[in-house]
């Protein structure tokens, strides 16, 4: 049993690719956008920008204030 978990572990490990990225035959990376001097990289591609992934804040609330009344906050019907 040992032995197969290990040899499905070790056939799994060589799975990854190893290799840069490239595009398959026949097809190119996007066009250019507007106002880039230069094409984007598939790295670059891939990496997820600020927006798509924010920083995180870990900033804790020090200090709890008591909300002023909203005339606007009704019960519901």
């Amino acid at each position: 049993m040992r032995t197969r978990i290990l040899l499905l572990t070790l056939a799994l490990a060589g799975c990854g690719k190893p290799a840069p990225l490239e595009p398959k035959v026949g097809q190119s990376l996007p066009p250019t956008p507007y106002g880039a001097e230069q094409p984007p990289t598939a790295a670059s591609l891939i990496d997820p920008g600020p927006q798509a992934r924010p920083g995180r804040t870990d900033e804790i609330l020090r200090r709890s204030a008591v909300r002023r009344p909203d005339r606007f906050d009704l019960p519901p019907d």
